[in-house]
């Protein structure tokens, strides 16, 4: 019988070249071929298990092969570990629960702590992980690894987090009572003419769209200003797409658009809005036109108005830039922004994969600048500040 070193000896040209299963088949043909004993021989000569042998010995003689293209059979090969483990992902879920940032419900999901620490305390749980499968699950759960981004406009508060916590907690609250929870913002404003934008597009060879060479207009050049009400619990957005001045005015104008146009036929029984949104701008915490504004709202409507602004330095953070403004820019990519009319339909006619469905209306209002705000308008304001960061969250009630 041949031995175990001429069998290598004669294996180890074509070796490498073999993938799993011609290797697999080239070994029971050979242990085949040597009789009794041969898979021991073969084994030895070229490191296969015995198993592995024995199942090309089965495939051999049955003439079944797995199928083009395939070196295993479909349901073939070690099972995935949330077969073996299935209360591994909640575990996994319920150990970074306390250090995570966002939720399925809010603005972000990451965690910091490292996959390393992660699998120790799976593996004290009863859960032997490696880290590398750490990261692959976190990968499937909705979590990224995620590094430094220039996105800071401010220094970070102390309570940073416990108000990322706040939030989730307000979000989910709402959201498990049927209520609507929107997040708004005022995207980046745009010139509205022929000119470069962002971005490219599939054209024929050769053939750019030609815009204007220089983008410094005069201030008779025209604006347009989308503010969008972003819908979590449905995901669909409200674009008000403004034409003169983004202020506090028109920022609950906007949301004053989105509950006439679709909120109140979405939520008639709502009796209260939780609105997230950031700390400055047209929507600002300290703004006071804009809380005077929304309380006019909230005597119009009879809803409950929460807001809960994130803390400075985390605007970047605001579920509506990921989940919608992130698409609108995608989706006009390398257009010219003409006129107001090809704006409203670019925005509408954004979608993604998940189902997002847009709508956009044009608001030609106007919304002068310089409205002083008096402190005894201040006073008369139905305003409650919760005892968590009252300047960040706050409810306004009818009057």
């Amino acid at each position: 019988m041949e031995t175990p070193v001429d069998l290598q000896k004669r294996l180890a040209n074509v070796w490498p070249l073999l993938d799993e299963r011609t290797r697999r088949l080239t070994a029971a043909n050979e242990a085949l071929a040597l009789g009794r004993g041969g898979i021991s021989v073969v084994s030895r000569a070229c490191g296969l298990s015995r198993k592995a042998i024995a199942k090309g010995i089965e495939e051999i003689e049955s003439g079944i092969a797995p199928g083009p293209g395939r070196v295993r059979r479909p349901g073939a090969g070690r099972k995935k570990i949330a077969v073996h483990d299935p209360g591994l992902a909640c575990a996994l879920e319920r150990l970074i629960e306390p250090d995570t940032r966002g939720d399925p419900e809010s603005p972000l999901r990451w965690t910091c702590k490292s996959t390393r620490t992660l699998a120790t305390q799976l593996g004290r749980q009863k859960h032997p992980i490696s880290h590398t499968k750490v990261a692959q699950l976190l990968h499937g759960l909705g979590y990224s690894l995620q590094g430094n981004r220039k996105t800071e406009e401010g220094d970070d508060h102390p309570d940073r987090d416990a108000q990322f916590h706040h939030i989730n907690t307000r979000v989910k609250r709402t959201l498990a009572k049927g209520a609507p929870v929107i997040s708004v913002d005022t995207k980046k404003k745009e010139l509205v003419g022929n000119y470069s934008n962002n971005g490219e597009q599939w054209l024929p060879g050769k053939q750019p769209v030609k815009v204007q060479g220089h983008d410094f207009p005069g201030p008779d050049v025209p604006r347009a200003y989308p503010y969008g009400i972003y819908d979590l619990g449905r995901n669909t957005g409200f674009v008000n797409l403004g034409t003169d001045h983004d202020t506090g005015a028109f920022a609950v104008a906007s949301i004053r658009g989105w509950w006439r146009h679709e909120g109140q036929r979405l939520y008639p029984a709502a009796q209260e809005l939780l609105i997230t949104a950031d700390g400055g701008g047209s929507n600002g915490s300290r703004l006071r036109l804009w809380k005077v504004e929304l309380q006019a709202l909230a005597d119009e409507t009879r809803l409950s108005i929460t807001v809960c602004h994130f803390p400075p330095g985390t605007s970047k953070w605001n579920k509506i830039e990921h989940r919608l403004f992130s698409f609108i820019s995608s989706n006009w990519r390398g257009e010219p922004l003409r006129d107001y009319e090809t704006i409203v339909g670019l925005i509408s006619n954004t979608t993604t994969a998940k189902g997002l469905k847009v709508t956009c209306r044009l608001d030609r209002q106007k919304y002068p600048t310089g409205r002083k705000v008096t402190t005894d308008e201040m006073k008369q304001l139905n305003l409650e500040r919760h005892k968590f960061h009252g300047e960040w969250n706050y409810i306004i009630r009818p009057r």
